[in-house]
Protein backbone atom coordinates (compact mmCIF):
# COMPACT_ATOMS: atom_id res chain seq x y z
CA UNK A 1 0.00 0.00 0.00
CA UNK A 2 1.52 3.33 -0.80
CA UNK A 3 1.95 6.64 1.08
CA UNK A 4 -1.15 7.73 -0.64
CA UNK A 5 -3.32 5.30 -0.46
CA UNK A 6 -2.78 4.33 2.90
CA UNK A 7 -3.88 7.70 4.65
CA UNK A 8 -7.17 7.84 1.88
CA UNK A 9 -8.14 4.46 2.75
CA UNK A 10 -8.02 4.55 6.29
CA UNK A 11 -9.83 7.84 6.31
CA UNK A 12 -12.53 6.11 4.30
CA UNK A 13 -12.90 2.84 6.37
CA UNK A 14 -13.50 5.52 9.56
CA UNK A 15 -15.83 7.97 8.15
CA UNK A 16 -17.87 6.58 5.27
CA UNK A 17 -21.62 7.08 5.53
CA UNK A 18 -23.58 3.80 5.45
CA UNK A 19 -25.55 4.28 2.31
CA UNK A 20 -27.73 1.67 1.13
CA UNK A 21 -26.40 1.35 -2.43
CA UNK A 22 -23.21 0.34 -1.00
CA UNK A 23 -24.55 -3.03 -0.02
CA UNK A 24 -27.06 -3.73 -3.12
CA UNK A 25 -27.28 -5.11 -6.23
CA UNK A 26 -26.13 -3.92 -9.34
CA UNK A 27 -29.42 -2.55 -10.25
CA UNK A 28 -29.88 -1.18 -6.73
CA UNK A 29 -26.37 0.55 -7.85
CA UNK A 30 -27.68 1.58 -10.83
CA UNK A 31 -30.95 3.43 -9.93
CA UNK A 32 -28.83 5.15 -7.50
CA UNK A 33 -26.44 6.81 -9.81
CA UNK A 34 -29.48 7.88 -11.89
CA UNK A 35 -30.85 9.52 -8.81
CA UNK A 36 -27.62 10.70 -7.38
CA UNK A 37 -27.04 12.81 -10.52
CA UNK A 38 -27.39 16.53 -9.41
CA UNK A 39 -29.43 15.64 -6.60
CA UNK A 40 -27.97 15.54 -3.11
CA UNK A 41 -27.82 12.21 -1.04
CA UNK A 42 -29.94 13.02 1.75
CA UNK A 43 -32.94 13.66 -1.36
CA UNK A 44 -32.25 10.57 -2.89
CA UNK A 45 -32.32 7.94 -0.20
CA UNK A 46 -35.63 8.16 0.85
CA UNK A 47 -36.91 8.09 -2.50
CA UNK A 48 -34.00 5.28 -3.54
CA UNK A 49 -35.68 2.90 -0.60
CA UNK A 50 -38.86 3.44 -2.07
CA UNK A 51 -38.06 2.53 -5.32
CA UNK A 52 -36.37 -0.71 -4.69
CA UNK A 53 -38.93 -1.69 -2.60
CA UNK A 54 -41.05 -1.38 -5.09
CA UNK A 55 -38.83 -2.17 -8.22
CA UNK A 56 -36.54 -4.58 -7.03
CA UNK A 57 -35.41 -5.41 -10.50
CA UNK A 58 -34.82 -3.96 -13.78
CA UNK A 59 -38.40 -6.10 -14.91
CA UNK A 60 -40.35 -4.84 -12.04
CA UNK A 61 -39.73 -1.62 -13.44
CA UNK A 62 -40.24 -2.08 -16.88
CA UNK A 63 -43.85 -3.26 -16.25
CA UNK A 64 -44.74 0.37 -14.71
CA UNK A 65 -46.12 2.92 -16.74
CA UNK A 66 -44.66 5.90 -17.28
CA UNK A 67 -47.15 7.45 -15.35
CA UNK A 68 -46.42 5.84 -12.66
CA UNK A 69 -42.47 6.15 -13.13
CA UNK A 70 -42.71 10.00 -12.83
CA UNK A 71 -45.44 10.27 -10.05
CA UNK A 72 -42.90 7.99 -7.84
CA UNK A 73 -39.96 9.70 -8.92
CA UNK A 74 -41.55 12.54 -6.98
CA UNK A 75 -39.41 16.03 -6.25
CA UNK A 76 -36.20 14.47 -6.82
CA UNK A 77 -36.03 17.06 -10.03
CA UNK A 78 -34.97 16.42 -13.63
CA UNK A 79 -37.70 14.06 -14.31
CA UNK A 80 -36.70 13.32 -17.79
CA UNK A 81 -33.95 10.65 -15.54
CA UNK A 82 -36.53 8.60 -14.80
CA UNK A 83 -38.20 7.87 -18.43
CA UNK A 84 -34.24 7.20 -18.98
CA UNK A 85 -34.00 4.93 -16.40
CA UNK A 86 -37.45 3.34 -17.45
CA UNK A 87 -36.64 3.28 -20.80
CA UNK A 88 -32.99 1.82 -19.62
CA UNK A 89 -34.99 -0.82 -17.27
CA UNK A 90 -36.78 -2.37 -20.47
CA UNK A 91 -33.42 -3.12 -22.27
CA UNK A 92 -32.01 -4.80 -19.78
CA UNK A 93 -34.96 -7.07 -18.95
CA UNK A 94 -35.65 -7.61 -22.32
CA UNK A 95 -32.25 -8.05 -24.26
CA UNK A 96 -30.32 -9.03 -21.09
CA UNK A 97 -31.98 -11.34 -19.11
CA UNK A 98 -32.56 -9.00 -16.36
CA UNK A 99 -29.14 -8.58 -15.44
CA UNK A 100 -27.54 -4.85 -15.77
CA UNK A 101 -24.43 -5.11 -18.02
CA UNK A 102 -21.13 -5.28 -16.33
CA UNK A 103 -18.91 -3.16 -18.62
CA UNK A 104 -18.81 0.38 -19.46
CA UNK A 105 -19.27 0.10 -23.33
CA UNK A 106 -22.25 -2.01 -23.18
CA UNK A 107 -23.74 0.54 -20.16
CA UNK A 108 -23.21 3.56 -22.55
CA UNK A 109 -25.80 2.10 -24.71
CA UNK A 110 -28.57 2.45 -22.27
CA UNK A 111 -30.54 5.64 -22.28
CA UNK A 112 -29.49 8.25 -19.97
CA UNK A 113 -26.17 6.79 -19.07
CA UNK A 114 -22.20 8.60 -20.31
CA UNK A 115 -18.75 7.82 -19.29
CA UNK A 116 -19.21 8.41 -15.79
CA UNK A 117 -22.41 6.85 -15.09
CA UNK A 118 -21.06 3.46 -16.84
CA UNK A 119 -18.02 3.85 -14.64
CA UNK A 120 -19.39 4.35 -11.80
CA UNK A 121 -21.85 1.40 -12.24
CA UNK A 122 -19.04 -0.64 -13.00
CA UNK A 123 -16.50 0.53 -10.02
CA UNK A 124 -19.27 0.18 -7.46
CA UNK A 125 -21.58 -2.94 -8.47
CA UNK A 126 -19.17 -5.24 -10.11
CA UNK A 127 -15.66 -3.74 -8.23
CA UNK A 128 -13.80 -2.95 -11.20
CA UNK A 129 -11.21 -0.65 -10.98
CA UNK A 130 -12.62 2.08 -13.69
CA UNK A 131 -11.41 5.21 -13.93
CA UNK A 132 -14.10 7.08 -11.83
CA UNK A 133 -14.29 10.79 -12.01
CA UNK A 134 -17.22 12.63 -10.62
CA UNK A 135 -17.01 16.12 -9.06
CA UNK A 136 -15.54 15.27 -5.68
CA UNK A 137 -12.79 13.52 -6.99
CA UNK A 138 -12.20 15.55 -9.83
CA UNK A 139 -12.03 18.46 -7.41
CA UNK A 140 -9.60 16.76 -4.58
CA UNK A 141 -7.20 15.90 -7.58
CA UNK A 142 -6.95 19.56 -8.57
CA UNK A 143 -6.27 20.87 -4.99
CA UNK A 144 -3.75 18.45 -4.05
CA UNK A 145 -1.85 17.68 -6.78
CA UNK A 146 -2.48 20.74 -9.64
CA UNK A 147 -2.47 23.76 -6.88
CA UNK A 148 -6.76 24.45 -8.18
CA UNK A 149 -8.99 25.74 -6.39
CA UNK A 150 -11.19 23.74 -8.75
CA UNK A 151 -11.41 21.71 -11.75
CA UNK A 152 -12.40 22.79 -15.21
CA UNK A 153 -16.08 22.24 -16.66
CA UNK A 154 -15.05 18.66 -17.85
CA UNK A 155 -12.65 16.24 -17.63
CA UNK A 156 -9.86 16.36 -19.63
CA UNK A 157 -6.63 14.17 -21.08
CA UNK A 158 -4.36 15.81 -18.22
CA UNK A 159 -6.75 14.88 -15.60
CA UNK A 160 -7.11 11.74 -16.64
CA UNK A 161 -3.81 10.76 -16.90
CA UNK A 162 -3.73 11.93 -13.18
CA UNK A 163 -6.24 9.66 -12.17
CA UNK A 164 -4.77 7.10 -13.66
CA UNK A 165 -1.33 7.31 -12.06
CA UNK A 166 -2.66 8.15 -8.54
CA UNK A 167 -5.13 4.64 -8.66
CA UNK A 168 -3.65 1.84 -6.85
CA UNK A 169 -2.74 -1.36 -9.02
CA UNK A 170 -5.72 -3.93 -8.75
CA UNK A 171 -8.09 -1.45 -7.45
CA UNK A 172 -11.79 -2.78 -7.24
CA UNK A 173 -13.96 0.11 -6.83
CA UNK A 174 -12.42 0.82 -3.38
CA UNK A 175 -10.25 3.85 -4.43
CA UNK A 176 -13.22 5.31 -6.66
CA UNK A 177 -15.95 5.27 -3.52
CA UNK A 178 -12.91 6.65 -0.84
CA UNK A 179 -12.11 9.54 -3.08
CA UNK A 180 -14.96 10.37 -3.59
CA UNK A 181 -16.60 10.49 0.01
CA UNK A 182 -13.07 12.52 0.46
CA UNK A 183 -14.39 15.21 -1.42
CA UNK A 184 -17.54 14.90 -0.77
CA UNK A 185 -17.31 15.36 3.13
CA UNK A 186 -14.01 16.86 3.51
CA UNK A 187 -12.64 18.91 0.19
CA UNK A 188 -15.94 20.57 0.07
CA UNK A 189 -16.65 23.00 -2.63
CA UNK A 190 -17.11 26.66 -0.52
CA UNK A 191 -16.04 25.37 3.07
CA UNK A 192 -13.01 22.78 2.94
CA UNK A 193 -12.16 20.76 6.15
CA UNK A 194 -8.84 21.31 5.61
CA UNK A 195 -7.09 20.39 9.28
CA UNK A 196 -9.28 16.88 9.08
CA UNK A 197 -8.11 15.97 6.19
CA UNK A 198 -5.91 13.13 5.60
CA UNK A 199 -3.98 14.42 2.90
CA UNK A 200 -3.61 18.52 4.90
CA UNK A 201 0.33 17.94 3.89
CA UNK A 202 -0.56 16.81 0.46
CA UNK A 203 -2.87 20.26 -0.45
CA UNK A 204 -0.76 22.18 -3.08
CA UNK A 205 -3.49 24.39 -3.50
CA UNK A 206 -3.37 25.45 0.30
CA UNK A 207 0.34 25.72 0.29
CA UNK A 208 0.46 28.56 -2.00
CA UNK A 209 -2.32 30.30 -0.62
CA UNK A 210 -6.05 29.05 -1.42
CA UNK A 211 -6.21 30.89 -4.90
CA UNK A 212 -9.92 31.21 -5.94
CA UNK A 213 -9.24 31.84 -9.03
CA UNK A 214 -11.32 31.97 -11.64
CA UNK A 215 -10.51 28.42 -13.60
CA UNK A 216 -11.41 28.80 -17.36
CA UNK A 217 -14.27 26.29 -17.63
CA UNK A 218 -15.55 26.26 -14.18
CA UNK A 219 -18.88 25.11 -13.91
CA UNK A 220 -21.11 28.15 -12.97
CA UNK A 221 -23.21 28.15 -9.55
CA UNK A 222 -27.02 26.92 -10.68
CA UNK A 223 -29.28 29.28 -11.57
CA UNK A 224 -31.83 30.85 -9.21
CA UNK A 225 -34.87 28.72 -8.22
CA UNK A 226 -37.78 31.04 -7.66
CA UNK A 227 -39.08 32.01 -10.27
CA UNK A 228 -37.48 30.11 -12.78
CA UNK A 229 -37.79 28.12 -15.53
CA UNK A 230 -37.37 24.57 -13.93
CA UNK A 231 -39.56 25.75 -11.06
CA UNK A 232 -42.34 25.91 -13.38
CA UNK A 233 -42.12 22.84 -14.99
CA UNK A 234 -41.76 21.32 -11.20
CA UNK A 235 -44.69 23.06 -10.53
CA UNK A 236 -46.87 21.86 -13.89
CA UNK A 237 -45.53 18.35 -13.15
CA UNK A 238 -46.67 17.95 -9.28
CA UNK A 239 -50.10 19.29 -10.22
CA UNK A 240 -50.21 16.46 -12.70
CA UNK A 241 -49.08 14.47 -9.94
CA UNK A 242 -51.59 15.41 -7.47
CA UNK A 243 -54.55 14.89 -10.03
CA UNK A 244 -53.99 12.52 -12.60
CA UNK A 245 -56.05 14.73 -15.09
CA UNK A 246 -56.27 18.59 -15.57
CA UNK A 247 -57.86 20.49 -17.92
CA UNK A 248 -56.42 22.91 -19.58
CA UNK A 249 -58.14 26.40 -17.96
CA UNK A 250 -57.89 24.35 -14.72
CA UNK A 251 -53.63 24.16 -15.36
CA UNK A 252 -53.20 27.71 -16.50
CA UNK A 253 -54.10 28.90 -12.66
CA UNK A 254 -50.83 27.73 -11.08
CA UNK A 255 -48.37 29.98 -12.68
CA UNK A 256 -49.03 33.54 -13.14
CA UNK A 257 -46.47 34.58 -16.06
CA UNK A 258 -48.45 33.31 -18.74
CA UNK A 259 -45.68 33.01 -21.30
CA UNK A 260 -43.42 31.45 -18.94
CA UNK A 261 -46.34 28.67 -18.08
CA UNK A 262 -46.72 27.84 -21.79
CA UNK A 263 -42.80 27.58 -22.47
CA UNK A 264 -42.80 25.50 -19.49
CA UNK A 265 -46.18 23.59 -20.71
CA UNK A 266 -44.66 22.78 -24.41
CA UNK A 267 -41.02 21.65 -23.11
CA UNK A 268 -42.89 19.00 -20.98
CA UNK A 269 -44.77 17.69 -23.93
CA UNK A 270 -41.59 17.85 -26.26
CA UNK A 271 -39.64 15.98 -23.50
CA UNK A 272 -42.31 13.29 -23.06
CA UNK A 273 -43.30 13.86 -19.47
CA UNK A 274 -47.45 14.91 -19.98
CA UNK A 275 -49.45 14.41 -22.93
CA UNK A 276 -52.61 16.50 -23.65
CA UNK A 277 -55.23 14.99 -25.04
CA UNK A 278 -58.12 17.63 -26.46
CA UNK A 279 -57.61 20.60 -23.61
CA UNK A 280 -57.12 18.01 -20.74
CA UNK A 281 -53.30 17.35 -19.23
CA UNK A 282 -52.07 14.40 -17.82
CA UNK A 283 -48.50 12.39 -17.31
CA UNK A 284 -47.19 10.59 -20.14
CA UNK A 285 -48.56 6.38 -20.30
Amino acid sequence: MSSLEKPILTWFKKNKRDLPWRDTTPWGVMVSEYMLQQTPVNRVLPKWNEWMERWPTPKDLAKATPAQVITAWGRLGYPRRALRLHAAAQIIAEDFNNTVPEDQETLQLLPGIGEYTAAAISAFAFKRGELVLDINIRRLYARCWQGKSAPTAAPNNAERELARQLAPEGDDGTWAAATMELGALICKARTPLCEACPLKNQRLWRAIGSPQEAEKGKSAQQAKWHGSDRQCRGVIMQALRENSDITQSELQKIWSDRSQYEKALASLLDDGLIEKRGKRFSLAN
